[in-house]
């Protein structure tokens, strides 16, 4: 039997979105407002870049099902960490902007559980 790659992709990407929609209209409730979602650019994807008063927020979203193999907040790698710095460079440079002259932070929602999923928000996370 030969597994299809495309379609598995396909649906991880739908459950992505999915999460990155209810990520989003959480973060909305907390007043950030959005500034554009999943960036990408050859460093790697952010998905979501907020708005909190003058701060820009880079979001990374993760769902787990269950805490098995550590749960979302554990999914966010170092090496994910360091893509998304780099992409947030790029996203400020794009902007004529930088890191010194623009507050930012890099927060996580960490998304957890089947049936009532519950939201973690790490600010400042890395």
């Amino acid at each position: 039997m030969f597994w299809n790659k495309k379609s598995s992709d396909d649906s991880h990407n739908t459950s992505g979105q999915h999460w990155e929609s209810k990520a989003l209209a959480y973060l909305e409730k907390q007043q950030l407002t959005l500034v554009t979602a999943n960036f990408h650019s050859r460093q790697g994807e952010i998905d979501l870049i907020m708005k909190e008063g003058d701060c820009l927020v880079f979001v990374e979203v993760k769902y787990r099902k269950n805490k098995a193999f550590g749960g979302a907040i554990s999914a966010v790698s170092i090496s994910k960490q360091e893509k998304i710095r780099r992409t947030a460079a790029f996203f400020l440079q794009q902007q004529g902007l930088n890191a010194y002259n623009t507050a930012c932070r890099f927060d996580i929602i960490a998304i957890e559980g089947g049936n009532i999923p519950e939201f973690i928000w790490l600010k400042n996370a890395f």
